[in-house]
């Protein structure tokens, strides 16, 4: 009875544990939400420059009605404790205010900003996370060797290459050289943008049987995440080697090398599964600043996404657009945090046994 009894207690237990490392993951998040709304205002409030004098010029500003209307409008009349409450009930209904910049609610120009970063971004960590697995695996697997050394060599100088220098580099060398690739832009002008589904275009064409219009997107993508990818992969590279070379000097993958196991036998079926809680915090980084870090390559291939946005919100003094692209980008990395965690206690139950 004991011996039936037991593996379903602990598989009780296992679940019930799991629920609550996610019920605290879940509340440390929302508080953590609050405090970024808070800071992302506060910021916003701090910035120095004339908010109605960027958005009016200096002719309307210099009418007191005018001025007294605009601020009406956007409630810049209020104290900062006014502001922030009114902000965040707007928040939680879903109005993130109106942009200065563009005229539209700052909620619809996230809608179209988000997914066209987040399209370059994942394709650019799903190609950045596959080559560095081989690479620094490799890399450590051959450690001292030639191989070690030439990986040693091209991480360090992907990580030194600026990013913006080497979309410029890319852009004159395979558009307008060589025209292998679409230069701007997500789409050709002469194609028009699927139905919305995912706000993947390459998805969004696939789901509907649009092949031109995937290709085109795909031809568009391709520079974008070409560059995106240099730096991520050098840092991976680096990390996942590091990460390896650690595991591979452990006493139970010694023990299988010891048994007689092959030495691929033994990377994959050991090493990288020891590996891979480290690993994927360095990929949930990566990710997070991937998504938050694209102003210069958007600038340079036109591309329409959130950091070509929040630059033109920046110049403009279009506050809550500011205020809407650091909540967005603060909500990426919780978002990816979470996960992680997630992850972390599925794959180690040490973690949310802690």
């Amino acid at each position: 009875m004991t011996a039936t009894t037991t593996p379903a207690r602990r598989t009780g237990t296992g679940r019930h544990s799991l629920a609550r490392f996610l019920v605290r993951r879940a509340g440390t998040s929302v508080l953590l939400l609050l405090g970024v709304v808070l800071v992302t205002f506060l910021l916003t409030v701090m910035v120095p420059g004339d908010p109605v004098r960027a958005a009016l010029g200096e002719g309307a500003s210099s009418n007191p009605a005018t001025v007294a209307a605009y601020e009406e409008k956007f409630g810049l009349n209020k104290s900062v404790p006014e502001r922030f409450v009114v902000y965040l009930g707007n928040m939680l209904s879903g109005d993130l205010g109106t942009s200065i910049t563009t005229g539209r609610p700052v909620a619809d120009d996230l809608a179209k900003a988000v997914p066209a970063t987040g399209e370059v971004a994942f394709y650019a960590i799903i190609l950045s996370l596959a080559v560095a697995v081989v690479l620094g695996t490799l890399a450590a697997y051959r450690r001292g060797k030639a191989t070690d050394q030439v990986v040693r060599v091209v991480s360090l100088v992907g990580l030194s290459i600026p990013t913006f220098w080497m979309a410029i580099l890319a852009y004159n060398f395979f558009f307008l050289e060589l025209g292998w690739v679409r230069g701007s832009g997500r789409l050709s002008p002469t194609i028009t943008p699927p139905p919305r589904i995912t706000g993947f275009y390459t998805i969004d064409f696939l789901l509907n049987g649009d092949s031109v219009g995937f290709f085109d997107a795909v031809s568009h993508l391709a520079l974008p995440v070409f560059v995106l990818s240099l730096f991520t992969i050098a840092l991976l590279t680096r990390f996942i080697r590091t990460s390896v070379l650690e595991v591979l000097d452990a006493d139970y993958a010694r023990a299988a090398r010891a048994k007689g196991l092959s030495g691929p036998r033994v990377v994959f079926a050991y090493v990288l599964r020891g590996a891979a809680l480290p690993i994927l915090t360095m990929v949930g980084i990566a990710f997070g600043t991937l998504l938050s870090g694209t102003v210069l390559v958007e600038a340079v291939f036109a591309w329409p996404g959130l950091g070509t946005y929040a630059y033109n919100a920046a110049k403009g003094l279009d506050l809550l657009a500011v205020t809407g692209v650091g909540l967005i980008i603060g909500v990426i990395y919780l978002v990816i945090n979470f996960v992680i965690d997630v992850l972390y206690g599925l794959l180690d139950p040490r973690v949310r046994l802690s």
